[in-house]
């Protein structure tokens, strides 16, 4: 999860999430950025390679989270946000990163990092 607060900084910030052993993480754990600068926010697990899939997700204050983007190695495809704002990078499983470009104070939010494991169930329906 990451927080970016917009005045005359940014401030971002995120936790990582624990489920029964298995950690996602997003760092650096706070960040300052001027209004016009990017911010790079990467996300890493400790699942194995089988976790390829990574949703990035935006939560603006008195909002629903809203899907910015779902990558894995190969693909990626965004959700309804403006595709030139963000851009990703996912070369292998455990690892991926967002980079929020040109902040503006519509940056403001949660930024959440999710992974889900490969199935080939989902192929079968493709």
């Amino acid at each position: 999860m990451i927080r970016l607060i917009i005045s005359l900084n940014f401030l971002l910030y995120w936790t990582p999430v624990l489920t029964e052993d298995n950690v996602v993480t997003q760092i650096p754990s706070v960040a300052w950025h001027l209004k016009g600068e990017s911010a790079e926010i990467k996300c890493s697990h400790n699942k194995d390679f089988n976790y390829n899939q990574m949703y990035w997700y935006i939560q603006r204050q008195g909002e629903s989270m809203e899907l910015i983007v779902y990558t894995t190695a190969s693909s990626k495809e965004f959700g309804s946000v403006d595709k030139n704002k963000f851009s990703t990078v996912k070369e292998i499983a455990q690892n991926g990163s967002l980079t929020v470009k040109n902040l503006d104070t519509g940056d403001s939010a949660v930024y959440f990092c999710a992974v889900k494991e490969h199935s080939v169930t989902e192929l079968l329906y493709c």
